[in-house]
């Protein structure tokens, strides 16, 4: 029961959260310079912040040598530049590599 009510209440907290923004600017306030800026900006650092922390744990110098990360980061890049799909690229390139390191190298 305390498990249905604590996730039904994250809910509605991101719920909300998520439609702060425009409950706030609903067309009649001009938007600030600065929130144009951060979401103009802030999901490509975020997707930067996103990489470094994918790859902040690869050991370079022991088996397999950081390939299977490598190989699905190429992935991510190749699937975008083809298909300029963000979700279609990350969940190729995870998907790539829970195969190569659970079926490749074991």
């Amino acid at each position: 029961m305390h498990d249905g009510l604590l996730i039904v209440t994250m809910a509605v907290v991101t719920a909300f959260l998520r439609f702060l923004p425009f409950l706030i600017w609903n067309g009649k306030r001009k938007t600030p310079a600065y929130i144009l800026f951060l979401g103009k900006y802030l999901p490509y650092s975020i997707m930067g912040m996103l990489v470094v922390y994918c790859l902040k744990g690869v050991q370079i110098l022991t088996f397999p040598h950081g390939l299977p990360e490598l190989l699905a980061v190429v992935a991510v890049i190749l699937l975008h530049v083809w298909k300029k799909n963000t979700l279609l690229s990350i969940i190729g390139g995870t998907a790539l590599y829970m195969i190569l390191i659970q079926m490749v190298f074991i």
